[in-house]
């Protein structure tokens, strides 16, 4: 089992009364693509902060390679790459000036600093265009320049926030290789994106944040099964009040591992949704509870998400 090159424990990050980040605790194995998901408002911006040393918390510790993020900050940024979502590039210079300055920001310089110039633009394929202005290069080509800049130093780990965002279908896919090739090449990354597909084809393992905590955290494989081998049964009632006092008889039904409700809806997880269905739909009945919509799915990330983190659109 690969040893844990980032830790987290139980980082508090607040402002005033509000938690942004509240007792946040998870590891990152060495050479893993590890996915962070939540809501608007989660907290997952606060804690790449934190873990970048943009942020100091309130309480709590992380460390990347053994090194602190409080006592170490700048230990840390030597070893660290940072993605943001925003582009972070100069319009009017080139490819290769870009990469330049944030080389020589990084400490590089003379023929190291040329080397993985031409190195990186070669990585993300864009080394025929490395004189051009990058005001002129298209949104995906923009992204692998973004990209570029935070590979430039060799990072242990790389943070990469939500890099795909409004690509074309090609450019995504450039990004996608390119990120398996850095993966493969020994760096650990921390990547967040909107985009359940994404996460799912990358990431070894997956964190889903929601109102400052970690909720949820394991394999794609491992985070599946909190749905319930066989699927989930979600029913819009009324009552609105009824499933509360049929949450305990509803679970001993026969296959059924979890209830739970929200509003109007109940959501029953079950090793097999299609037998349970059946008895579930009786005790609704028995107990006077009208059933407006029912649907059946099996279990994905995008349903574990709405799942766990409700359907309310945050801002």
């Amino acid at each position: 089992m690969p040893e844990s090159i980032v830790t987290a424990d139980h980082l508090v990050k607040r402002y005033g009364e509000l938690a942004a980040v509240d007792g946040v605790s998870f590891s990152i194995a060495e050479g893993q693509i590890f996915g962070f998901l939540g809501p608007n408002g989660a907290g997952k911006t606060t804690t790449i902060s934190i873990l970048s040393t943009y942020l100091e918390p309130t309480s709590g510790e992380a460390a990347i390679d053994g090194i602190s993020v409080i006592r170490e900050p700048a230990r840390v940024r030597g070893i660290i790459g940072l993605v943001p979502q925003e582009i972070a590039l100069y319009p009017t210079l080139s490819a290769l000036q870009n990469l330049k300055f944030y080389g020589r920001m990084y400490g590089l310089s003379g023929e190291r600093l040329e080397r993985r110039c031409r190195d990186v633009l070669e990585l993300v394929e864009l080394w025929e265009r490395r004189d051009d202005r990058v005001e002129r290069f298209s949104g995906g080509m923009k992204r692998r320049i973004n990209l570029g800049a935070g590979l430039l130093h060799h990072p242990r780990f790389l943070l990469l926030d939500e890099p795909t965002v409004g690509v074309d279908p090609q450019s995504r896919e450039h990004i996608f290789d390119t990120i398996f090739k850095i993966r493969d090449a020994g760096t650990t990354i921390l990547y967040t994106s909107h985009y359940m597909e994404e996460v799912e084809l990358l990431c070894d393992r997956i964190a889903i944040m929601d109102r400052g905590r970690v909720i949820a955290d394991g394999t794609l494989k491992e985070l599946l099964k909190m749905l319930g081998e066989g699927g989930v049964i979600e029913l819009e009632v009324s009552p609105p009040g009824c499933p509360a006092h049929l949450e305990d008889e509803l679970a001993r039904q026969e296959a059924v591992t979890s209830v739970r409700h929200e509003g109007n809806r109940l959501f029953i997880s079950s090793a097999d949704s299609a037998r349970s269905l059946a008895p579930v739909m009786q005790k609704l009945a028995g107990a006077g509870c009208q059933v407006a919509s029912l649907e059946l799915y099996s279990p994905t990330l995008e349903k574990l998400f709405i799942h766990l983190t409700g359907k309310e659109l945050r801002e």
